[in-house]
C-alpha cells in the first residue's frame, strides 16, 4: 500500500479563493482586511516569511503593512508601536515575526497584541478560548492541519487515537486541543518518550512536530494511519525535509503529508483565514 499524498499546494489554493472571495465583498462593504507584519532584526528566515506573509496578503486583496525595525530597537519601542497597531482601525490583524532579539521579551510582546487581532494564535486569551471551546483565533500551523483532516474527510475524530510528538506552545499543545475538539482521543509524546514506537504504533493519526529528522519511521506506524509532518529541516544533501522518514512511511501510511508541500502552505493560508474573520467581526 502506497500512501495517498495530502496535497497542502492544492489545498492553500482552494482556502485562499474563498478568503479572496470574501475580502472582495468586504471590501465593498468598506472593510478592506488590513495586516500588519512587525520584523525587529535581520534575520535571514524571518525575512522570508514575512515576505512570504505580505505577498500572500496583496494576492487575495488584503490591505498589508510592513514594518522592520534594526535589532538595536528597545522591547518598550516595539510594545508601542504594537499599541498603535491594536488602535489603528485599518490593521485586523498584528503578527510580530518570531525569535526577537534576546533583549526583547516574547512573551510580554505578544501578550501586548489585542486578542481581537490576535491572528497568530498565540496571546494566553487565544490559547483560553481554544481550552474551553470558545470562539478565538486559532495557532495558524495546528489550525492548517487540521483543515488538511477535514479536507480527507476526518473533520470528526471520534474513536479515533492521535498522538502528537512534539509538545511545544506553538504546535503541540494547540494541536493536541484542536484533535481534542474534534473529538479524538490524544496523546502528546516527545522524541525522548520512552518506547516511542508503542505509542505510535497505537494511533489513527500521527502529528510530527519536533524538528528532527526521521522522529517517525516505518515500523512506527500502524497501517492505513494518517502521518501529518510538521518538520522543517534540511537533509544530508541540503534538501528540505520533514520529521518523517518519508520514503518508508508513505509504504505504510494511508495518507501523509509531503516536505515541503504539505503544511507549510497551510499556515500562512490559515494567517490569512484568522485575518479575515477578524476584519468580519470589525
Amino acid at each position: 500500500m502506497t500512501a495517498q499524498l495530502i496535497d497542502g499546494v492544492a489545498l492553500s489554493k482552494q482556502v485562499r479563493a474563498d478568503v479572496a472571495r470574501r475580502a472582495a465583498a468586504s471590501t465593498a462593504r468598506g472593510v478592506k482586511p488590513g495586516l500588519a507584519v512587525v520584523l525587529v532584526g535581520d534575520n535571514p528566515a524571518s525575512a522570508v516569511y514575512v515576505r512570504n506573509k505580505v505577498k500572500a496578503c496583496e494576492e487575495v486583496g488584503f490591505h498589508s503593512v510592513l514594518e522592520k525595525y534594526e535589532a538595536t530597537m528597545t522591547e518598550a519601542e516595539l510594545l508601542a508601536r504594537v499599541d498603535a497597531l491594536n488602535k489603528d482601525p485599518a490593521i485586523h490583524g498584528i503578527l510580530v515575526q518570531l525569535p526577537l532579539p534576546k533583549h526583547i521579551d516574547d512573551h510580554k510582546v505578544i501578550e501586548a497584541i489585542s486578542p481581537a487581532k490576535d491572528v497568530d494564535g498565540f496571546h494566553v486569551s487565544s490559547a483560553g478560548a481554544l481550552m474551553v471551546g470558545e470562539a478565538g483565533f486559532k495557532a495558524c500551523t495546528p489550525y492548517g492541519c487540521m483543515k488538511m483532516l477535514e479536507a480527507i474527510g476526518m473533520a470528526d475524530l471520534r474513536g479515533k487515537h492521535a498522538v502528537v510528538i512534539g509538545r511545544s506552545n506553538i504546535v503541540g499543545k494547540p494541536m493536541a486541543l484542536m484533535l481534542l475538539a474534534a473529538n479524538a482521543t490524544v496523546t502528546i509524546c516527545h522524541s525522548g518518550t520512552a518506547d516511542l514506537r508503542a505509542m505510535t504504533r497505537q494511533a489513527d493519526v500521527v502529528v510530527a512536530a519536533v524538528g528532527k529528522r526521521n522522529v517517525l519511521t516505518a515500523d512506527m506506524v500502524k497501517p492505513g494511519a494518517v502521518v501529518i509532518d510538521v518538520g522543517m529541516n534540511r537533509n544530508d544533501e541540503g534538501k528540505l525535509c520533514g520529521d518523517v522518514d518519508f520514503d518508508g512511511v508513505k509504504e505504510v501510511a494511508g495518507w501523509i503529508t509531503p516536505v515541503p508541500g504539505g503544511v507549510g502552505p497551510m499556515t500562512i493560508t490559515m494567517l490569512l483565514v484568522n485575518t479575515m474573520e477578524s476584519a468580519e467581526r470589525a
